[in-house]
């Protein structure tokens, strides 16, 4: 269906977006060298799409150009976007009105998924962004959701868990009135500031509620604790989700030639900004590949050593002291550690760090994009002109997003995974041995004793059976080595050379649209 219609690599043409998506930034906040998170998705998204348009006014398999032109309006739209307002009274007896929305970016497929964020600065362009994110990355690693988002506008820090334990509580009865929650309709995730905690709370609310006829209404929320449903690996799994997106380049000879990189995690140096969730095990799983990371910067300091950080040894003082800053086996580091010489930085924590202005100071060869919209349209064409392998946030931190659907999986299913066959796959493997035994002993005759089969340490690793994180991790390390794959196969028919963010902007766009082109429209 994708033709080749595209843009060498090193040309530096400007990014070309079609003429119903032009205008986008004042629409959405910032300006042209400044854009808000939201002008910056529609920009991307843009990209991809006026691809897609040129091919169906050449008169390619997409359809006719009208149908093409208002399904791609429809997939740019944000669907349906809830905006609550509601009291607090706090615990000195003070009221206030907290803020919040839900954002549901598309409903090609249901339920919805996405994050819920406490921030004190977030606002609907960036709910509506986070939400359009979703979808595409949803689409882009075949997990089966619309893409939707959670914003409430508080600082949790100024609020008692009682207090916080009240505004989640209260936020999800709101939602579920308004249809906007739900095991089959929209189904929530940690995000910034909220975690099992949080999950948990909303999980029961629901439950309790609008949900206490439903078989599934566990599901109505992931990344929940492991004795209210939630499943192992998925504290990890943003994190070893960025590790298998980098392992599937760094081990691409042609895309290492490329960029002049030796092909292999050992040896290679990175650079960290966000020692979070999501850039501690990062840090951690790197580290057990071979990598050695050289700075780590947070929003109090940054700590640097050119021998390497040991993660563990950092995690322990971080949770000790509340800081990385002060840590004794690294130097203090003033400069920005967004340009600091490595071969891979992993921008871990907010949107829009890497700018027009500090992207020509970048030093890495591999920027493997952990956080949400870490770079803007102007910095990601200087990176592509710099020939920078930039590993897109709509791929490489799919991680959460695809365990979470395990975790969905698993509380529709009422079992965890490898309950019904653990038993069977460890007795099967043992007869195995026992047969390849016989075997050979039969062949060369019991005189000469019996042939003990001393199974391997890996192997006997195996016999014990896969436990549920095991079974969890092989499905993510599949899902990010085929969707990395389908990635490189459309960067190579639209001859798009290093720019890896318009070919996975073009594989969610092929799938979003490959449905409604086949379902049509109810009305």
């Amino acid at each position: 269906m994708l033709g080749a219609v595209g843009r060498r690599l090193g040309q530096g043409a400007t990014m070309v977006v079609p003429g119903w998506c032009r205008g986008m930034a004042g629409l959405a906040g910032g300006s042209p060298d400044a854009p808000g998170l939201l002008a910056m998705v529609e920009a991307f998204y843009g990209q991809a799409a006026a691809m897609v348009e040129a091919e169906a006014a050449a008169g390619a398999q997409w359809g006719g150009l009208p149908w093409v032109r208002g399904l791609l309006e429809t997939i740019r739209r944000c669907s349906h976007i809830l905006e609550l307002s509601f009291p607090l009274r706090r615990d000195s007896g003070a009221w206030e009105v907290v803020r919040g929305w839900r954002a549901q970016h598309s409903q090609h497929r249901l339920p919805c998924k996405g994050g819920v964020r406490f921030s004190s600065s977030v606002g609907v362009d960036e709910v509506k962004a986070l939400a359009a994110l979703m979808t595409y990355k949803c689409a882009v690693v075949d997990v089966p959701f619309g893409g939707a988002m959670t914003g409430v506008r508080i600082d949790p820090r100024k609020y008692s868990e009682h207090e916080l334990e009240k505004i989640t509580r209260h936020f999800t009865v709101e939602m579920a009135k308004k249809g906007f929650i739900g095991p089959g309709i929209d189904v929530l995730a940690p995000d910034v500031s909220t975690g099992e905690r949080e999950m948990s709370w909303i999980a029961d609310t629901y439950t309790h509620t609008l949900g206490y006829r439903d078989i599934n209404a566990q599901a109505c929320v992931t990344g929940k604790p492991i004795s209210q449903g939630g499943i192992h690996g998925r504290h990890s799994a943003t994190g070893r989700g960025v590790l298998h997106g980098i392992e599937n380049y760094i081990t691409n000879t042609d895309y290492m030639d490329c960029i002049g990189l030796r092909p292999g995690f050992p040896g290679k140096t990175f650079v960290l900004q966000g020692f979070g969730k999501v850039g501690l095990h990062t840090m951690k799983y790197l580290h057990d590949y071979g990598a050695h990371c050289i700075c780590v910067g947070e929003t109090d300091g940054a700590i640097y050593n050119p021998g390497g950080i040991d993660p563990k040894e950092l995690e322990e003082y971080e949770q000790g002291h509340g800081t990385i800053v002060g840590f004794p086996k690294a130097e203090p580091y003033d400069g920005s550690v967004l340009e600091v010489p490595c071969d891979i930085l992993i921008p871990a924590a907010i949107e829009k760090q890497l700018t027009k202005e500090n992207a020509p100071c970048v030093q890495a060869k591999i920027i493997a994009e952990a956080a949400n919209g870490p770079t803007t349209p102007a910095a990601h064409e200087i990176f592509l002109q710099r020939n920078i392998l930039v590993i897109p946030d709509v791929y490489v931190n799919a991680g959460g997003v695809t365990v979470s659907f395990f975790e969905w999986l698993k509380n529709l299913n009422h079992v965890s995974y490898g309950r019904l066959s653990f038993k069977y796959e460890r007795e099967s493997s043992y007869h195995l041995l026992q047969s390849v035994q016989h075997s050979l002993e039969q062949w060369f005759g019991k005189a000469r004793g019996e042939i003990p089969i001393i199974p391997s340490p890996e192997f006997q690793a195996r016999v014990t059976g896969a436990s549920e994180k095991d079974i969890v991790y092989s499905g993510l390390a599949y899902t990010m080595e085929q969707s990395a794959k389908q990635i490189m196969t459309m960067a190579a028919r639209y001859n798009l050379g290093l720019d890896q963010r318009t070919a996975a902007y073009l594989c969610a766009l092929e799938k979003v649209f490959t449905v409604y082109n086949e379902a049509g429209f109810t009305y």
